[in-house]
Formats: structure tokens, sequence, C-alpha cells
């Protein structure tokens, strides 16, 4: 077999330049190239860019002159400088004839403009090479690299249809198994598991050899996983990739999933594996002690769901799962009517920065307040669900039904009117508006009599503060909550 000459390295060229003679040594202008370019072969990008550099702005009317325009910005761009590089690539595009391979200058544009995230201008240069040579040598490049800035733009069913695009006329490029598994998550961003789990089973048919297949597995068992496309299919194909790659990045990813999936629909016995699992679960992570707290809770194991809570609470305790999972607690515990620790739990959940944990947190509050006969401090809460931003209507509205009732004891008659009205008047909920029409005019006729100060005990007619005058709780709602 014929075997190449090895490679002279820039470093080796240049000392056997220095030993020539004088009157043997090659123009300047051949050094500098020689070097340029075999700096660039041999991966001394630095050292390529500053000969091509010279020999560019010393030698413009060399022939050579527009490939080493082209080279110079393939060595800048290596080097990390891409806006020098794309400055390059458009002077190369200016000569005639254009250097390089079919298009290769106005794809390394194309490159250089999606590394300086110029999205849409690099997805419309990608564009022009495939317009120009849909066939030609950097095609298929430039179908991916039109595809992911397609991507990068939320332009998700572009982006699907150039891979696959790239998949149909170029089948066994390189280039092809990441395609495949880039349409397949773009499918799966726009619900269409079942196409995007058939890109993926075609992977390990189509690429055996990819390194991409483990990726396709775990991607696979991924989607039916957090889709419900087929939950036990997907844990085992997790379980199959764990013991195939445990050193894969995506192993650790995984093996979380795979609990908190049996956790969600998983039998009883399965559950509690997974309880045992994510309990276990070294580091610790906040994720993991929420889906064990909520496997507890859905079995009825008070003792496992307390020492998840915990855990989760001593652990975590800035975490946004602390605050949601302290107002799933306080619902549980104002459905069992225990109505101090409903408090407790709901108190720690309106320190959430999330609106709507931290508004249904303060009606808990005040709603069990209510509860307990403690009405300024019933009033502080709903007034506080008021004060958070961009909340349902139903939470802000229901808030406002508390407010009246906490005024109503405290024979703050205006105050409780007021509340009443802003329901009457504008709540969606027209139960709710119907019981506080009612309260309305309760209230009106207190205030008419001359004895209107007098200290009520409960709500008129001998209703609850959390019922309606007749005694009846409001029809649309639930837990005796107003």
């Amino acid at each position: 077999m014929k075997r190449c000459a090895p490679r002279i390295s820039a470093g080796i060229a240049l000392v056997v330049l220095s030993l020539v003679s004088p009157a043997a040594a090659i123009e300047e202008a051949d050094r500098l190239w020689l070097v340029g370019e075999r700096a660039f072969a041999d991966g001394l990008y630095p050292a390529s860019r500053r000969a091509l550099e010279r020999f560019v702005a010393q030698y413009p009317k060399d022939a050579r002159q527009p490939e080493a325009v082209l080279l110079l910005g393939k060595a800048r761009l290596q080097a990390g400088d891409t806006q020098a590089a794309l400055d390059a690539f458009k002077r190369a595009q200016m000569a005639t004839p254009v250097p390089g391979r079919p298009q290769e200058a106005r794809f390394w544009e194309a490159e250089s403009l999606f590394r300086l995230k110029r999205f849409l201008d690099a997805r419309d240069a990608y564009d022009a090479v495939v317009r120009a040579d849909a066939a030609g040598p950097l095609a298929p490049e430039a179908f991916y690299g039109r595809a992911w800035s397609d991507l990068e733009l939320k332009h998700t069913e572009a982006a699907v249809a150039g891979f696959r695009e790239l998949l149909s006329a170029f089948p066994d490029h390189a280039l092809a198994p990441s395609a495949a598994l880039q349409a397949a998550r773009a499918l799966a961003d726009l619900k269409r598991t079942t196409e995007a789990l058939a890109l993926l089973a075609d992977i390990p048919r189509k690429y055996s050899t990819s390194p991409l297949v483990a990726d396709a597995q775990f991607w696979s068992g991924w989607m039916k996983s957090t889709s419900g496309a087929d939950t036990r299919g997907g844990v085992a194909e997790l379980r199959a990739f764990v013991a195939a790659h445990p050193n894969h990045p995506q192993a650790a990813t995984a093996r979380r999933l795979i609990p908190q999936t049996l956790a969600r629909s998983g039998d009883k016995a399965e559950q509690l594996e997974a309880y045992k699992a994510l309990m276990d679960q070294s580091p610790p992570t906040a994720d993991a002690l929420y889906a064990a707290a909520e496997i507890a809770e859905r079995l009825e194991r008070l003792r496992d769901r307390e020492a998840a809570w915990k855990r989760l609470s001593t652990d975590f305790v800035e975490d946004p799962l602390t605050r949601k999972m302290a107002l799933k607690l306080a619902s549980t515990s104002f459905k069992q009517k225990n109505w101090k620790s409903a408090v407790t739990y709901a108190t720690l959940a309106t320190k959430s920065d999330d609106n709507a944990v931290r508004s249904e947190a303060w009606l808990t509050v005040g709603e069990s307040e209510l509860k307990q006969k403690r009405y300024a401090e019933a009033a502080k809460a709903f007034e506080s669900v008021g004060a958070v931003p961009e909340i349902e209507s139903s939470v802000r509205f229901r808030a406002l039904a508390g407010l009246g009732l906490a005024r109503e004891e405290q024979q703050s008659w205006k105050a409780a009117l007021s509340a009443y009205e802003a329901v009457v008047n504008r709540s969606p909920d027209a139960t709710l508006r119907d019981w506080a029409r009612e309260r309305v005019a309760a209230v009106k006729a207190r205030m008419a009599k001359p004895d209107g100060s007098a200290s009520p005990k409960s709500s008129p007619n001998g209703g609850t503060p959390a019922t309606n005058g007749n005694g009846t709780k409001p029809a649309a709602k639930k837990d005796s909550r107003p």
C-alpha cells in the first residue's frame, strides 16, 4: 500500500527555511503563504493567522490572495475571533472567482453569523448555500445549520422540516443521526410524541454505530415517561439506558426520572419502591423529596409524608417546591378541619415567589383564621391576597368574600359592605355573586337598625362566618370556604 509522506509541521518548515542559503531562499510571499497554510493544517491557528494577515496586507496582487483571505477567515474562526472571521469570509466572496469549494465562503459566513448569535442572518446565509447548490459538498451542513438557526429562532415547525429535509436528501451523512435526534426533540416540544418516538426508534436501526444511539434511548424513555404515552415502557427504557451507559451525561437525570415516573403512575408496590428510591437519593434534591412526599400523601402514609416533608423543609428551606408542598399540606389540614396546622403550613407557603402559590396560601390562612374566630388575623390575610399581583379571579373574589365576613364579625359594616359589593359587581362566579348579594342586603338591613352596632356572634340569620345566611355553604365552594 502506498503511504503518504508525513506532513511537515509549520515549525519544521520555518526551521528548514531559515537554514536555506540566501541565494536559494524562496520569496517572502511564498514563505508567508507556506507558513500560513501549513500552520493551519497543523492546528497552529494563531501562527497561521499572523502569517496570512501579513501575506494579505503585503501582497494584495498575489494570485493566491483570495485563497489566503478565505483561509485567514478560517484561522480567525478557529482562534475565536468570530467577527474578524466574518469580515474575511465576506471579503473572500467579493473575489472573482470566489475561492474554495462551491459556496464555501458563504457557508463559513453562515457559521460565523451563527456563532455570533445572529440567527436570522445565519439562517439566510445557510439558505443561500442550499438554494445555490442543494446537492453540493456543503449542502448537508447547510441544511443542518439552517434547521439549528430555526430552532434558535423558536421556529420549531421549520426546524423539524429542515432536519427532515437533510435526512431525506442525505440519509447516510455523518450529521443524519444528530438531525434525527434534534428533530425528535423538536417534535416532542410540539407535543407530537408519536412522530418523535418513531424518529428515535430509527436511530439504532439505521445508525447502529453512532454514539448518539445512547442519547436516542434516553430521550425515548424520557418522552414516554413524561408524556404519559407509555410510562411503563419509558421506565424500562430508562433502566436499560442506565445499565448500559452508567457514566453518560444523562444517566443522573434518568436515575431521578425513574422513581418520579413510578410515583405518578405505578401501582402501590412500585410507588413504595419509588418513595424509598427518592428518599435514598444521593445527593438529595428538592424535587426528589417533593415527589416522595406526594407519594406518601397519595398512599395516605402520614409518617412517610412527614419524614419527606421534614427533610424537604429542613434541607431546602428556600426552595419553591418547599413552599408548594407547604400549600398542599395546608389544604389537606384544612380539609381535616385542623385549622391551626393549616395556618402553620400556609404561612410558610406565603413566602413563595410564585404569585399563585402565595395568593392561595394567604387565602388558606384567612379561611383557617375565620374558622378559629380570629377575625383580625383573618382580615389581614384576606387583604394580603389583594396585594398579590396577577392572581386568579376566583382566588381574589373568595378573599373579598372572606374579608366581608371578617369585617362583619368586627362590626365594620362599611368595610364589609365594600367587600361584598366588589364581589357582586365584578366576580365571574354567579353562585358567589348571589351569595354576596344576600350578604349586602343583610349588612344594609343591620346598618339601618338602631342597634346596628351590636356585636353579632355569627353572621346574620344564624349562619356561621363561612356559610350563607341560611346556614348552608355557598354551592360553588368546598371545605366551608366562602
